[in-house]
């Protein structure tokens, strides 16, 4: 495309004409007169144009496996006899193993490899908590791994030494245990994103190694994946290439503090410290009380760095607001979870809690910088979905949880188009001289905000190139 001239669009309230080329915003302006006949016009018919969305956190190649792997999901799979059938009717992938996502105990209860074998026994199974942080495997997976002589700290064990099938946060451990076969491919969730006026997102996933990040940097290349991408588990030692630059960049240093099992405390002054002396900021997988109380008393200590970011922060009690302010922390949090796994909340939290869910609304108002996110596959992945919930705060079952922490829906949408490198910045803006990652909706903005609906999107650009179009 040598050219595109979208017409008639609104941006920030006013009706203009925007003129992309060379991968930027040229020009903006009424009646931009066409330049020739080899630039495309795009008549917008008032549809808002809006910045790209940036998912501030997501895990890439989880997501594209979810995307291919069997739901075990409660909202499709209600009890012990559909699991059953799930899992049968799923077919065994190229190395002969069925790979679950989404479980919860409210189906069957807790998986064990007895329990797993009863449903399916016959080819190797594995079965992903919907949290991320547990897999459960057949008695032939167990085999398969070795998991007998296992001696990683997440193989849980019974009475007697015996493993369970069930492996805690061990997804490295066990990836390098797997028949050997090539990562899935991102050409899908590509597409899905696109789909979704995704055109940034930042890959959560902690100490990715040199071939991860290599597979992710040729999906890049050869278009699968068509989003500009940081990595927040890019290794200390990498160096972050030029905005200009093709590939994945590096983002803060994921650390997580594992709600199972938290870190010594001189253990976490010293990651963190060692993060801060490469010049890194961090991004902490917080998701209990005791998790953010720790970190906080941490950085007391150690000190913060621009970009220092929380991840999740799913319980933050109100007293602690001030704090955040005062160091400098960012939060990139997931309202959608309220949604998703909302009424397990409200069973498992204790009521006077409920407002500590996923704050949104008073980290705003305390001045912490907010960014949203998915955390797909373990939350939904639609952003539109998310900011929803971010705006309701309800339930599946139509409860209202933290009310007061509710967002206005041109707020949730901020949320999603700060800058990915500093989540919870003002939003980007279209002017001359920007990235040319636009979406175009179908719609003006206060309308589309009204009802938030992935079908609103019309056009998606990253670098002036087309990843979606329902142009015609």
């Amino acid at each position: 495309m040598t050219g595109l001239l979208i017409r008639g669009a609104e941006v920030d309230g006013m009706l203009l004409d925007v003129r992309i080329g060379h991968g930027r915003v040229l020009e903006t302006g009424r009646a931009l007169p066409r330049a020739g006949g080899a630039e495309q016009l795009v008549r917008a018919h008032g549809g808002a144009l809006i910045p790209g969305l940036a998912d501030h956190h997501l895990h890439l190649f989880a997501t594209a496996a979810d995307l291919a792997s069997t739901s075990c999901d409660p909202a499709t799979v209600r009890d012990k006899e559909g699991l059953a059938r799930a899992l049968h009717r799923a077919c065994p992938d190229r190395q002969g193993w069925i790979r679950g996502v989404r479980y919860h105990e409210s189906i069957a209860g807790e998986l064990t490899a007895a329990r797993l074998d009863a449903l399916r026994g016959e080819v190797p199974v594995r079965v992903q908590h919907r949290s991320g942080a547990l897999w459960m495997l057949n008695s032939r997976a167990v085999a398969a791994v070795r998991l007998a002589t296992a001696d990683h700290p997440g193989v849980e064990r019974d009475s007697t030494g015996r493993p369970t099938g069930r492996l805690w946060r061990a997804d490295a451990w066990l990836r390098d245990r797997l028949p050997p076969g090539d990562p899935p491919s991102l050409a899908g969730l590509g597409r899905q994103l696109a789909r979704y006026g995704i055109t940034t997102v930042t890959d959560a996933t902690p100490s990715l190694d040199a071939a991860t990040v290599a597979a992710i940097t040729k999906a890049m290349a050869c278009g699968e994946l068509p989003q500009r991408v940081h990595l927040l588990g890019a290794p200390l030692s990498s160096r972050t290439t030029a905005p200009e630059q093709p590939g994945p960049k590096s983002g803060p240093w994921k650390i997580v503090l594992a709600d199972s099992a938290l870190p010594d405390y001189d253990e976490l002054v010293e990651t963190i410290g060692t993060a801060h002396q490469a010049g890194r900021p961090v991004a902490v997988h917080c998701v209990t009380r005791e998790a953010l109380l720790l970190l906080l008393v941490v950085l007391e200590e150690v000190g913060t760095l621009p970009g220092d970011r929380l991840e999740h922060a799913s319980l933050t009690p109100p007293e602690v607001l001030p704090t955040l302010r005062r160091l400098g922390l960012r939060v990139v949090t997931q309202p959608g979870f309220l949604a998703d796994r909302g009424d397990d909340y409200r069973h498992d939290t204790p009521a006077d809690e409920h407002g500590d869910l996923y704050r949104c609304a008073s980290l705003r108002a305390a001045g912490v910088p907010l960014g949203l996110s998915s955390d797909a596959p373990y939350g939904p992945l639609d952003p539109w979905a998310v900011i929803r919930a971010a705006v309701q705060r309800r339930t599946g079952s139509g409860r209202v949880l933290g009310p007061g922490e509710r967002l206005t829906p041109a707020q949730a949408l901020e949320g999603y188009l700060s800058p990915a490198q500093r989540p919870g910045d003002p939003p980007r803006t279209i002017r001359p001289g920007a990235p040319a990652d636009l979406v175009l909706l179908h719609a003006p903005l206060a309308q589309v905000l009204a009802c938030p609906e992935a079908e609103m999107v019309r056009l998606v650009l990253i670098g002036g190139h087309p990843a979606l179009s329902t142009v015609t």
